[in-house]
């Protein structure tokens, strides 16, 4: 007999989309909100690793990602005028047979691929809603939600994302996500080149990451002293002057970001935050997984991915344990360890661009994460 009957999935990031997927093979009944009223409703490109793209096969989505995206096997890297200095293969993940060695895609088109698989699957999703209590017991979880209906579930998980609203019923000390220094630049631009490609100015690095056959994404990391709130308006200016001392293809994006020929760059700034929780990451019938207590920087191109096998591995444990105390402790132990190597590294990669630090280091910090990431889930 299973260890629970229903679920319910509070948040449709790809985290919780994802366990949604997983739990209706086993059977057991999935309800997923999504306080949002569409699936990821902005948002530029997202950059899909190796080991994330093995995990989307593990979900079943990969073959229809791969061919409305965009992927590659080596990473150019060039001067800031664009010149090759030099190509970087890109390495695809163990158990991977097939797979590129990376990929991209708009994060809208991700989300919509996910929502169609799960919806497929027979979860019953309602979007534009959320939920105002969670009465726990040792049977149950009543929730009752925005619009005024209720429900009792088996277990509720929370994927509602860095800022989740579920968090305080499992970490009620948790002081909140820790701003990292940096914020994050994104805007979609044409494609122009085969491989991912790395542009090093003398104080600033960009890159773009094909995401179709005709566009790619360029991302920037600028330096920050906080959090303050940018008005959209203002972005297409800020952005152009990260991009001032590039000439080639960076250099005319920056141009046309000014000259407003890039009217549908849809431009995307964040500030970076994040945090790494210890486990365990559930208190009685109520689970966290993904950015709720693992939210990383995007340096390794890995927060998406870890929370996907977080959802893998979740939903393993579920299926194959006897009791749930147990299936939800060893949810948290095999997973704690990537999941902190992903915010580690990040961080630290982080620390090295704000501080000028040394570019050796990056590298050898960024080979030996994703050299880990790439051995085997299990």
């Amino acid at each position: 007999m299973a260890l629970i009957r229903n679920v319910l999935v509070i948040g449709g990031g790809v985290g919780g989309m994802c366990a949604a997927i997983q739990l209706r093979k086993q059977g057991i009944a999935v309800d997923l909100i999504e306080q949002h009223p569409n699936w990821a409703p902005d948002g530029a490109g997202i950059t899909i690793s190796g080991p994330t793209l093995r995990a989307l096969r593990a979900v079943g989505v990969v073959d229809e990602v791969l061919r409305v995206g965009g992927h590659w096997n080596a990473v150019d890297i060039c001067d800031a005028d664009g010149r090759v200095q030099a190509t970087v293969p890109v390495m695809p993940a163990h158990e991977a047979d097939g797979l590129p060695g990376a990929g991209g895609v708009l994060r809208p088109v991700l989300a919509d691929i996910l929502g169609r698989k799960v919806r497929e699957g027979g979860t019953t999703v309602r979007l534009g809603l959320s939920f105002t209590a969670l009465q726990p017991d040792a049977d149950g979880v009543d929730v009752t939600f925005t619009d005024g209906s209720s429900g009792r579930y088996d277990l509720v998980i929370g994927a509602d994302g860095v800022n989740s609203a579920v968090r305080k019923w499992v970490k009620p000390d948790f002081p909140g996500p820790r701003f990292t220094g940096q914020g994050s630049w994104r805007a979609i631009v044409p494609r122009l080149r085969e491989n991912s490609t790395i542009f090093m100015g003398a104080t600033t690095k960009a890159g773009v990451n094909p995401i179709s056959a005709t566009e790619c994404y360029l991302f920037v990391l600028d330096r920050r002293e906080g959090m303050d709130f940018i008005p959209p308006a203002e972005w297409p200016e800020r952005l152009a002057e990260l991009l001032e001392e590039f000439g080639g293809q960076i250099g005319e994006i920056r141009d046309g970001l000014r000259s407003g020929g890039l009217r549908d760059a849809r431009l995307l700034y964040r500030p970076l935050a994040g945090h790494m929780i210890d486990g365990p990451w559930h208190a009685g019938r109520i689970v966290l997984l993904g950015d709720t207590v693992h939210a990383t920087t995007p340096h390794l191109a890995s927060g998406a991915g870890i929370a996907i096998e977080g959802a893998l591995v979740l939903a393993e444990e579920l299926g194959r344990r006897h009791s749930l105390e147990g299936a939800l402790l060893a949810y948290a132990g095999r997973h704690y360890d990537r999941a902190r190597l992903v915010v580690s590294a990040s961080g630290r990669l982080g620390q090295l661009e704000q501080t000028g630090g040394s570019r050796e280091e990056h590298t050898a910090v960024m080979r030996d994460a994703m050299d880990k990431l790439r051995a085997p889930l299990w």
